[in-house]
């Protein structure tokens, strides 16, 4: 018996090429637009920066569909998060070809080339692959329910919509704020926040190299945006702030433990909110997992941000094994 091709005849699915980034940043756009969040959309220059981090070649990592006529209607990417094990993908269908059942051939070679990938890892460990959709996507989530993934997350991305200039919130005893020198405090910085979510869910330790890349480098990258508190000469808590499609974005707020229940977070927040406001931003948003342990979800809403859209993260497990975080002999 022969069987059915995953795609028609009138559609090709073949490696992305660099050129095609303008392609896949208007793709991308078109989709979160019809799903009513745009904020989580890329620019066409934030596309390709993000295509040039040393963990990820467009070339043999991402996949087009396109039409005969050359049209992108689909884009694929696969990702190796961590140590081979950790693996991500991520997927968007242009709107007017929903229903067309382009899920599928999609998922199909992301997995196998995670399996590819899978072949470098540590053998005793557990291998998986995620994959983050919105959480109207019916048919995202019944294809990847059909391809063996279970959802396992749900993220929240929350906004605030300033009607008036907020008030300066008072710091904690023996904490202040001091402009975010780069060349001074980079590597402090870096250490601080993999400290302060070490033990957040799908979380690992960044390396100084590619939290540069994420982080510095980024066109948008504006230091005074960032807020630092610190306690003497140790960082206490900081936001990571910066303008993103056309809104303020909190990019990422954290306090560590030992300055946590003592107001810093909140007072973060609502100084990054008085910022963005005397910048003329009235919008401000930020992602946060919606199980966050720390209690984020509650100091956001204390704060006055509503959940603007819900993205849910689905789970194939590849392999079976130790957990990397509990490898605790290795790096």
């Amino acid at each position: 018996m022969t069987e059915k091709p995953l795609l028609d005849s009138s559609l090709k699915l073949r490696a992305t090429t660099w050129a095609d980034v303008h392609a896949v940043a208007d793709l991308i756009y078109a989709v979160c637009e019809a799903d009513g969040d745009v904020t989580v959309a890329s620019s066409a220059e934030e596309l390709e920066h993000e295509w040039h981090s040393n963990k990820f070649n467009p070339e043999t990592d991402s996949h087009v569909i396109e039409t005969l006529d050359g049209r992108l209607v689909a884009y694929g990417e696969f990702y190796n998060h961590n140590a081979h094990v950790d693996l991500g993908a991520d997927l968007y269908i242009h709107p007017t070809y929903k229903q067309h059942g382009l899920f599928n051939p999609m998922l199909t070679w992301i997995e196998a080339r995670a399996r590819d990938d899978m072949k470098l890892s540590d053998p005793d460990l557990r291998v998986y692959l995620r994959s983050t959709m919105d959480g109207k996507d019916e048919e995202a989530k019944q294809a990847h329910e059909a391809n063996g993934f279970q959802s396992v997350r749900f993220v929240w991305r929350m906004e605030i919509n300033l009607t008036e200039a907020p008030l300066m919130p008072e710091l904690p005893a023996g904490i202040e704020l001091r402009p975010f020198h780069v060349e001074a405090h980079a590597q402090q910085m870096l250490d601080a926040e993999n400290e302060a979510f070490s033990e957040h869910w799908g979380s690992h330790a960044a390396t100084f190299a590619e939290w540069s890349h994420r982080k510095l480098e980024r066109s948008e990258f504006d230091p005074t945006l960032w807020l630092v508190a610190w306690d003497g000469e140790q960082i206490a808590g900081f936001s990571q702030n910066r303008f993103r499609m056309g809104v303020g974005w909190v990019g990422t707020l954290g306090v560590l433990k030992p300055w946590r229940k003592k107001g810093l977070g909140l007072a973060l927040l609502r100084t990054s909110f008085a910022d963005f406001y005397k910048r003329g931003m009235k919008t401000i948003g930020l992602g946060v997992d919606a199980s966050n342990k720390t209690g984020a979800t509650r100091l956001y809403q204390g704060a006055g941000m509503r959940i603007a859209s819900e993205f849910v993260t689905f789970e194939k497990e590849l392999r079976p094994g130790k957990a990397l975080e509990d490898a605790s002999d290795r790096e």
